[in-house]
Formats: structure tokens, sequence, C-alpha cells
């Protein structure tokens, strides 16, 4: 059985991830979209919370499961019996950050794959994400119905300069 991972931090989801997880799924037999949690990293929504608006997401895709992380990812690989890691790449700025961490993760035994980035999303980040919707911006199109659900519930009666 061929196992891969989709590591970050997911804070939130967008659809820009979506479509590198069901890429993922049509190429491996299991996909594990794995929160990595940062305790020194205050993130807008907890792991927890994280982890359900992404399984929320993915139901769709039944050989995508959802988990949690901490310490090297290669050891969370090895213990899981993972053999790739797939990462989305949307631009020459993601590649030079990302190819280092391939290449030290190929020295801890797991390979890293890189999916080009779908057009339609190349622009996403979960900051900018952030950012629109503290603001009342409307995000709609951009991530799953349930992450604009609970984004609009965290800012809401917000306004913050």
């Amino acid at each position: 059985m061929s196992k891969a991972i989709c590591p970050g931090s997911f804070d939130p989801v967008t659809n820009g991830h979506l479509d590198v997880f069901t890429r993922a799924a049509k190429l491996f037999d299991e996909v594990t979209v794995a929160v990595l949690i940062n305790s020194t990293k205050a993130g807008l929504f907890t792991v927890d919370e994280r982890i359900a608006m992404i399984q929320h997401a993915t139901r769709h895709l039944g050989n995508v499961k959802v988990d949690s992380f901490h310490g090297l990812l290669a050891d969370y690989c090895k213990n899981q019996n993972v053999t790739a890691i797939v990462k989305g790449l949307r631009a020459v700025s993601d590649f030079d950050y990302e190819l280092q961490m391939a290449q030290m993760n190929s020295q801890l035994g797991v390979e890293t794959l890189f999916v080009a980035t779908n057009p339609e999303y190349s622009f996403l980040s979960s900051s900018i994400i952030k950012e629109i919707a503290k603001y009342s911006g409307d995000v709609s199109a951009l991530v799953p119905e349930n992450v604009d659900l609970a984004l609009k519930n965290h800012f809401s009666g917000r306004l913050e300069a």
C-alpha cells in the first residue's frame, strides 16, 4: 500500500490545499493530511479545530485521513510507514525553502514529491485568507464552506485596524 503525507499548519485550510490533497489522493492508496503542532506559534484556530475543518472538507475523499504531529516529519513518516511527502508549490520562493527541506528529509529516509499548484490557486495562502477575513472580505470562493463559516464566526463583531 502506498502512503503519502501532506504536512502543514493549515491555519486555515484553503481550496489550494484541497487541490493538492485531491491530486495526491489520486496517486496514493492513502494520504494523511498532517497538521503541525507548533507550541511556539499561536494559530488563529486550534489544532483540533483545524483537524475538524480538514476532515469535513475532505470527507468526499475516501482515502484521505487527518492527523497531527510534532517533532521531525521524517520520524512521523517512518512511524506511520509513509513513503512520500507531497508538497504544493506556488512560486519560486516556495521552491527555495521546500527544496532544502526535501533534501534533508531525503537524507532522513523520506522522499518528497512537488505538485505545481493549480494556477487558479497560485496566489492563495492561509495568511492572505486570514487578513481578508479579518476585515470582513469575501473569501467564500477561496476556502471550503465550513472554513468560510468558521472565519466569519471567529471575526464576527471585531473590527481591528
